[in-house]
């Protein structure tokens, strides 16, 4: 995918918050407060991570895991270090 990225993402619907939790065993964990009901969670899951790497939720996409908890995630528009830079603050804005 030009500009792009894909990611292992490990979701926790039904959190206390929304939110980048760090990585877990090659996996960017990310905290929703939905439920994994009906596509919320997933939905809830594009607006995280579109707000952490600064892109439109619709630059989210999941290509494979839609209904567990375990996702491979694509997103248009950032690129691998760009990324990493906006999940790092993320993490920063999350510990405090």
């Amino acid at each position: 995918m030009a500009g792009g990225l894909t990611l292992r993402v490990r979701v926790k619907p039904r959190s206390s918050r929304d939110g980048v939790d760090g990585v877990r065993q090659g996996a960017l964990v990310v905290r929703v407060t939905a439920a994994p009901v009906e596509g919320e969670a997933n939905a809830a899951l594009g607006r995280v991570l579109g707000r952490a790497l600064d892109v439109a939720p619709s630059s989210v996409r999941i290509l494979r895991g839609s209904s567990g908890r375990d996702k491979l995630v694509a997103v248009a528009g950032v690129s691998v270090s760009g990324a990493r830079a906006r999940l790092s603050s993320a993490l920063d804005r999350g510990r405090r």
